[in-house]
C-alpha cells in the first residue's frame, strides 16, 4: 500500500486525477475530421451533454466564419479610404476567420473522443474570456465578448461533466 503523500498527482476532488490527454495529434492528417466534412452533422453516440456542447462549439465556429466574411468585405471597402487601417483589420479579420475555423475542427475531434481536442476548446474559453476582460477594460468595449465568454464557458463545462468524462474514458478504451 503506497503513502498517500508520496503520490506524484495530487487527487482532485471526487477521486479523479487529471492527467494531459496523449492522444495528440501525430501528423496533419490526425487533425482532420474523420470523414470530413460529411459528419459534422450527426452526433449519435454521444451524452446529451457532449451533444449540446458540441452544437454550441460548432454554431459559434460557423458565426465566426459567417462574420469573417462580412469583415472581409469592409476591410476592403476600407482599403479605398484609409489603407493602413484596412491592412491592421485584414489582418485581424484573417486571424478571427481562422481562429472560427479551428474552432470547428477542434469541435469536431471532440467529437471524436479526442481529449487533446477538449483541452484546445478549454483553453479557447479562457482566451474568450481573457479578450472579454480586455474589450470591457478598454471603455465600454464590445459588449457581446462577455457574452461569447458566457456561451463558451457553458460548453466547456459541459465537456468536463462527469457523464462526458465517462464517455471520454469508455472512447479511450475502445481506441
Amino acid at each position: 500500500m503506497t503513502n498517500p503523500s508520496e503520490d506524484p498527482q495530487p487527487q482532485q476532488p471526487g477521486g479523479r486525477q487529471f492527467q494531459m490527454p496523449t492522444d495528440g495529434p501525430r501528423s496533419f492528417n490526425d487533425v482532420m475530421p474523420k470523414g470530413g466534412l460529411s459528419g459534422m452533422f450527426s452526433v449519435t453516440g454521444l451524452p446529451t451533454e457532449l451533444k449540446v456542447s458540441y452544437w454550441i462549439w460548432l454554431v459559434g465556429g460557423m458565426l465566426g466564419v459567417f462574420g469573417s466574411f462580412f469583415g472581409l468585405l469592409a476591410t476592403l471597402a476600407l482599403f479605398t479610404v484609409a489603407p493602413g487601417l484596412a491592412a491592421l483589420l485584414l489582418l485581424l479579420v484573417l486571424v478571427a476567420l481562422a481562429l472560427a475555423v479551428a474552432q470547428i475542427v477542434l469541435a469536431m475531434k471532440m467529437k471524436e473522443g479526442k481529449e487533446w481536442a477538449r483541452l484546445a476548446l478549454t483553453i479557447v474559453a479562457g482566451v474568450s474570456l481573457v479578450l472579454a476582460f480586455l474589450s470591457g477594460s478598454v471603455g465600454e468595449g464590445i459588449g457581446n465578448n462577455w457574452l461569447g465568454f458566457l456561451i463558451s464557458a457553458a460548453a466547456t463545462v459541459l465537456m468536463w461533466l462527469p457523464n462526458s468524462q465517462a464517455w471520454f474514458t469508455a472512447v479511450k478504451g475502445r481506441a
